[in-house]
């Protein structure tokens, strides 16, 4: 019966263990025989005795366990746990007021920065309405880009005056004057305009203010007025650094938060003139004032383009008759489109009007849109009527549409035309006559549509989005700073100038949302905990998912999409997106929600079933968040110690806490911000600074676990000073506990370390930060106390994949409660585990095999067989071939880990990325024709520099003067990502612990590969041995972790970009004020073209041809 198994298990692939005793009837007998003893001599099919693979993985078991616990102390630490239960009290987590605590600690904390910019504004309109504008000062001010800078004879340059500066760890470190502001002003406007000198003159009144608000709330970090004349007044002081060409490009009229403050949300429709007249240069610069005016809309703002000829059509055929939202989504969608504009026919603009009117009407009708502003961006190069019949239609006696008109280019036929439609709409029109002119006369409309709003005086102060500041400090160290700013305009108060609607500029503070989510202590929210923050669009402000950067090559950029992703796309497990609705809607409440977690780069999923505690911040447009995990989340633990007995152990060497965290607030005396906190919390305690801000529950927490974790330093110095010493690969002993403190233990020198980064400072995902406990902590917190997960640590000081890390939790128990009181491991290098691997998994050749079925005896040495240690998420911790280490089993053998799945060893979990970046499929070839003959194309050249020099020399006029350094800029090539923001499903594997061991045979060809799979018990790791001589790569292909971009199809994607998910509109809008100077409404640079030159660049252009 034997031989019989055998036979079958050669021609069907059944595992020996599967295989039914029946009886067989005499043919059957035959066949199998003939059959089945060609198939043996064929295939030789090996068997590996599970029994054997089962000792090994036993004692493997024991020497792991015996180890990791022997050298991390983890049973001490329990026992002294255990000792002090009877002191420990055990609370349940109230998620509604602690979600309340920390809103009211947030909006007590925004509420100082909209104080400090209303003391600003003040200021600012009081200094002007006194100051009488002189058009001959002569003043000098500190340039940021001059101050401290001599010329050869060691005297300062103008503006460029001594301005003292020194580092201030407040300002990230930078090199500022606390006790003045400078001036920035872009390189494109002249520094001693008389406009900016009278500004600035006026502004300086803003010194005083911005150092009284800085003393008042230390917090403050930049403070700033943006001026409508185009400087930037910033406190503190600093040297402003140009680009490598000497160019400053920052204009802070540019920037969201200006534009925000300057105006309330608005709907555009850009009507483009796409006509055969449009070709070359006036389409260039048509499509540069196309995203000028996309670079001024904001998320509250909705949008759509037409291009018309003779007849209309949509940029986006996907966005036909509606508005979408002007997200940086969108803008960046249109301004692809926009590049790739023909031009051909005839211009018709009366249809594309009554288009354009016709879908602003029904926005309106529908409650679609931003129900404010409502606008029309005519861009053409002339109008042959004016199309009153279309206004009286559509637009008038109400006007509740503004007409902006752009003539395009030197011809000024039509100017009349286009003035008029501007003027009889409330509108404004402009001439661009160069692309240096767009962004000049494009910002204007923002100042026409503040005009009711000025005139009101209502000064709505409006918070931006997250955003990333590189070029305000482009020399910071720490690379990019995600951040939000509040914002408020400044009005002319002079009754002469009221019905004009003069905005003076906008002030504002920058809020780094570090510092607001800091109020939410990660230690009141557990080890999967976390709080966070978005706005009323559904956007996220802060997530701890959030993920704004991506790599490209060794540099890491801001995503185009960074401040747009979508709550949802974060939570996603939330699919019917109760929570984003209930959030947006600004409600209070709460949400239970199963969900999958993926962390260690999103490797290792995890099953856990969250608390959603919510609610809205009060005066600004954000909802703040929070989530406990069910289980050892729900609780808190407290035990009290005597303040005497925990320093004493809190000042012990290998005694850290989680300097990102605040035990004690450090940023508010200037004396205290060189104190780390640690310092911090032992001055407070001796009574050395008993001034400051300290939180005193984290403080009675972080004594306790000081005093109960104190034996084990005592522990692990015994160890050292054994006669046999530590165990060679044995180099780090370490704990964490729920307050952030962590006493650490380096058994090896660091010469002989293999790990040598592991918890130093640089390893950031192993420490406790301010939005995360260090990764070692939360993979043990979901394993079971008392039993050690080990894993081969995947990050950037662990690149050799030499080393691994053993960790346990320990908890304390009141009544039916536990909690979780920390978790301690061990660090040893990978050498030690192979070798107690391979000495283990080797038989010695006088091994008794009489009883063995199978090879005997079995060595891990041997070349026909592979053994391997996995972990329960399918990562090799140990191979015979080292460069296996850390990767996933299925791209190293992919006919046995299909056979585990299909089995259900382990289980593949689907999960998603609406943050990640591919490979853009698209390219930009160039249609360039080949030269006809050596005579034609230097033709052509001559042809083109005599062309362009004639055009340079008419489109020349003073309006541009001080604009040219851009001439060049438009014509550069535009750059082609080589990633896109895309979503992506990528799989993730658990192993089912409840199946202690499996064996198999895989019928691959003509061979088959038996494999063994035993768990290694009390670990998360299995012991696998596979037959190495059966090749199964024809029939297996890999099963790897790639991620698959999601694709969607032309009808799914067009809904996708359209969509109107719910959001929150800005509560106050400024449209329309009957005392408006509507006559304001815009005129032209003129410029007077040269007879001869037209001429001759006429007779240049008609010889060559």
């Amino acid at each position: 019966m034997a031989v019989l198994q055998r036979i079958q298990m050669c021609c069907t692939g059944t595992a020996v263990g599967s295989v039914r005793h029946r009886t067989w009837p005499t043919w059957v007998t035959l066949i199998l025989l003939y059959s089945g003893w060609f198939c043996l001599l064929t295939k030789a099919q090996m068997k590996i005795p599970p029994e054997t693979v089962q000792k090994w993985a036993n004692s493997i078991s024991e020497q792991l366990n015996s180890v990791a616990g022997k050298y991390s102390g983890a049973a001490l630490l329990q026992k002294k746990l255990k000792d002090v239960e009877p002191i420990v009290r055990i609370e349940d987590l109230d998620g509604p007021a602690l979600v309340q605590e920390f809103s009211d600690e947030i909006e007590k904390m925004l509420g100082s920065k909209m104080k400090s910019v209303k003391r600003l504004a003040d200021t600012a309109e009081d200094a002007d309405l006194y100051h009488e504008f002189n058009a001959s000062l002569e003043f000098d001010y500190f340039n940021s880009m001059l101050i401290n800078t001599m010329d050869e004879e060691g005297n300062f340059i103008e503006l460029g005056g001594e301005f003292p500066l020194e580092e201030n760890e407040h300002f990230n470190r930078l090199q500022v004057n606390t006790l003045m502001s400078d001036i920035q002003v872009p390189t494109n406007v002249y520094n001693k305009d008389p406009d900016i000198l009278n500004g600035v003159y006026m502004s300086e009144a803003l010194n005083d203010i911005f150092i009284s608000n800085f003393q008042k709330d230390p917090t403050l970090t930049w403070q700033y007025f943006g001026s409508s004349t185009g400087f930037f007044r910033l406190y503190p002081g600093i040297k402003w650094t140009p680009d490598s060409n000497g160019v400053v490009a920052f204009d802070c009229r540019n920037r969201n938060w200006y534009i925000q403050a300057a105006t309330s949300p608005k709907d555009l429709i850009i009507v483009v003139d796409v006509s055969g007249s449009m070709k070359g240069l006036k389409m260039t610069i048509a499509k540069h004032t196309i995203n000028t005016i996309l670079d001024t809309l904001g998320e509250n703002d909705f949008v759509n383009i037409i291009a018309y000829t003779d007849y209309v059509r949509y940029v986006e055929p996907c966005f036909q008759g509606t508005l979408v939202q002007a997200d940086l989504d969108n803008r960046e969608h249109f301004k692809l489109l926009v590049e790739e504009l023909q031009v051909k026919g005839e211009g018709k603009v009366k249809k594309a009007m009554k288009e354009a009117f016709r879908v602003l009407n029904e926005a309106t009708a529908n409650g679609q849109g931003s129900l404010c502003n409502q606008a029309i961006m005519l861009i053409t190069d002339g109008a042959m009527e004016d199309f009153q019949s279309v206004f009286e239609e559509f637009n008038w006696p109400d006007k509740k549409v503004r007409v902006f008109t752009y003539l395009i280019g030197r011809d000024m036929t039509f100017a009349e035309n286009l003035k008029w439609i501007a003027c009889n709409n409330k509108g404004y029109y402009t001439h661009i006559n160069t692309l240096a002119d767009v962004q000049e006369n494009v910002m204007e409309y923002l100042h026409v549509l503040s005009r009711p709003m000025v005139i009101n005086h209502d000064h709505d102060i409006i918070w931006t989005e997250a955003y990333m500041d590189s070029v305000l400090f482009n020399s910071m160290a720490q690379s990019l700073l995600l951040m939000t700013t509040v914002a408020m305009p400044v009005f002319s108060k002079k009754k002469e100038t009221l019905s004009h609607g003069i905005l003076l500029g906008v002030v504002g503070t920058d809020v780094p949302l570090l510092e607001v989510m800091m109020l939410a202590p990660r230690y009141k929210l557990g080890t999967h905990g976390y709080a966070f923050l978005i706005t009323n669009n559904g956007y996220i402000l802060a997530h701890p998912d959030l993920r704004p950067l991506y790599k490209d090559g060794k540099k890491l950029k801001p995503k185009p999409n960074y401040n747009s992703v979508d709550l949802s796309e974060a939570e996603w497990e939330d699919t019917e997106e109760i929570l984003r609705t209930a959030m947006v809607k600004g409600e209070m409440g709460t949400l239970t929600l199963d969900v999958k977690v993926a962390v260690d780069k999103g490797k290792r999923p995890m099953f856990l079933k969250n608390d959603y505690y919510y609610t809205t911040i009060n005066e600004t447009p954000f909802s703040f968040g929070m989530v406990l995990t069910r289980g050892h989340g729900q609780y808190m633990f407290f035990g009290n110690v005597s303040v005497e007995e925990g320093l004493h152990d809190l000042q012990q060497p290998d005694l850290t806490i989680a300097d990102g965290w605040t035990y004690c607030e450090t940023d508010i005396d200037p004396s205290h911000r060189k104190l780390n906190q640690l310092q911090a919390v032992v001055r407070y305690l001796t009574g050395k600074e008993p001034d400051l801000e300290c939180d005193e529950v984290l403080l009675q927490q972080t004594l306790f676990d000081a005093v109960v974790t104190a034996p084990l330093e005592a522990y692990w110095t015994a160890l050292m000073l054994t006669g046999s010493g530590v165990e060679d690969g044995i180099e780090t002993a370490f704990l964490g506990t729920r307050s952030g403190l962590m006493r650490v233990t380096r058994y090896s020198g660091i010469e002989k370390r293999k790990g040598k980064k592991f918890l130093t400072r640089a390893d950031k995902e192993n420490l406790f930060t301010v939005d995360h406990f260090p990764i070692w902590y939360r993979l043990a917190a979901e394993n079971k106390p008392g039993q050690f997960f080990y894993y081969i640590p995947d990050d950037d000081i662990n690149r050799g994949k030499d080393t691994i890390i053993a960790v346990t939790s320990v908890t304390v128990t009141e009544g039916k409660r536990t909690a979780l009181a920390g978790v301690i491991g061990v660090q040893m290098s990978l050498d030690l585990l192979e070798r107690r691997l391979w000495a283990t998994a080797k038989e010695p050749n006088d091994t008794d095999c009489s009883n063995v079925e199978g090879l005997c005896p079995l060595s891990c040495e041997n070349n026909d067989i592979n053994c391997y240690l996995v972990d329960s998420n399918g990562f090799i911790v140990v191979s015979k071939d080292r460069g296996d280490t850390g990767k996933f089993f299925g791209e190293i053998d992919g006919s046995v880990m299909a056979q585990l799945l299909k089995s259900g060893l382990y289980k593949r979990i689907a999960l998603y990325d609406y943050q990640a970046m591919c490979k853009n499929s698209h390219h930009h070839s160039s249609g360039s024709q080949p030269l006809l003959s050596p005579f034609y194309g230097l033709m052509a050249a001559v042809k083109w520099m005599l062309s362009n020099f004639m055009l340079f020399l008419l489109e020349f006029n003073l309006c541009g003067l001080w604009h040219n350094d851009y001439f060049a800029d438009a014509h550069r090539q535009k750059k082609v990502e080589s990633m896109v923001p895309c979503n992506t499903e990528y799989p993730g594997f658990i192993y089912d612990n409840t199946i202690r061991e499996t064996n198999s045979i895989i019928k691959c060809g003509r061979c088959q590969k038996m494999f063994v799979l035993q768990q290694v018990v009390n670990s998360n790791l299995v012991m696998l041995v596979v037959q190495a001589d059966c090749d199964c790569s024809r029939q297996y292909a890999p099963i790897t972790l790639s991620p698959r971009e999601v694709k969607y199809n032309a009808t799914v994607k067009c809904n996708r970009m359209k969509s109107q998910k719910i959001r929150r509109r800005p509560e106050s809008c400024h449209a329309y004020h009957p005392h408006e100077n509507a006559k304001d409404c815009g005129g032209a640079c003129e410029i007077s073209i040269s007879v001869a030159l037209f001429f001759m660049s006429l007779v240049t252009s008609l010889g060559l041809r």
